[in-house]
């Protein structure tokens, strides 16, 4: 009489498998599952506040909408590529700085999912004004508190289409930037690399339904709603 084993291995067509306690286990499923476990894995952040809590300056429908129908698709696509491509990169930050080597899906869906994981951090209903090393940063890299304010808006206001304006610490200095669709200054592709500090999402889909065609407006009550500490804090 056959095995077990020996039957399975003439009968199962490649299908791996081995016995633990007198129980089948596909090794080849194991496997699958450890490997995805190896694998980097984007998470949707939790809101830190409710979707309408940032009212009347961001709309409590286009948080929801932005949040439970953007973001996360986001999320799932990126993870979707990182299992399709089998990208192994220790980290995301580590992913950022190579993100050249890999797909346009990747490349827009892990910044869409990173992006506004920090976007939303970088508002609260109590919002308060900068101070200390953050405030002293910015009067000598721009002046004073308005003029960063002014040229800020006008870099998120003439990002053409869709993308973000930012806020970065670049060699120990604050600077303004802007980056296309869904990239980020942490990217190998970004025209100005540096460590994000602060940053605006101008894509249409964050303002559209309260303000339609009118970002200057959008991005002038967005001022309301910024938190000057998760900004310190990321400044260190």
């Amino acid at each position: 009489m056959q095995t077990r084993r020996k039957f399975i291995k003439q009968t199962g067509k490649g299908l791996l498998v081995t016995t633990l306690g007198g129980h089948l286990l596909d090794t080849q499923n194991i496997w699958a599952v450890e490997r995805k476990e190896s694998l980097l894995n984007f998470k949707q952040e939790k809101l830190p506040y409710g979707f309408g809590d940032l009212a009347p300056y961001i709309d409590e429908r286009t948080m929801e909408i932005h949040y439970t129908k953007h973001h996360a698709t986001y999320v799932k696509l990126i993870n979707e590529a990182i299992l399709a491509e089998n990208i192994s990169e220790p980290s995301v930050e580590a992913l950022f700085k190579r993100m050249a080597n890999y797909s346009a899906k990747a490349r827009n869906n892990a910044g869409g999912a990173w992006n506004h994981n920090f976007f939303w951090e970088n508002l609260t209903p109590n919002t308060i004004a900068p101070s200390g090393k953050l405030a002293d940063g910015i009067r000598a890299s721009f002046g004073s508190f308005e003029q960063f304010k002014e040229q800020f808006t006008k870099v998120a206001l003439n990002q053409f289409g869709s993308g973000w304006a930012w806020l970065v610490d670049r060699m120990d200095r604050l600077e303004i930037t802007s980056t296309p669709n869904q990239d980020n200054p942490l990217m190998d592709l970004a025209s100005v690399p540096a460590k994000p500090l602060l940053g605006l999402d101008v894509w249409e889909h964050a303002y559209y339904l309260k303000y339609q065609n009118r970002r200057q407006a959008y991005i002038d009550n967005w001022w309301h709603v910024v938190n000057w500490e998760k900004v310190t804090e990321r400044l260190g």
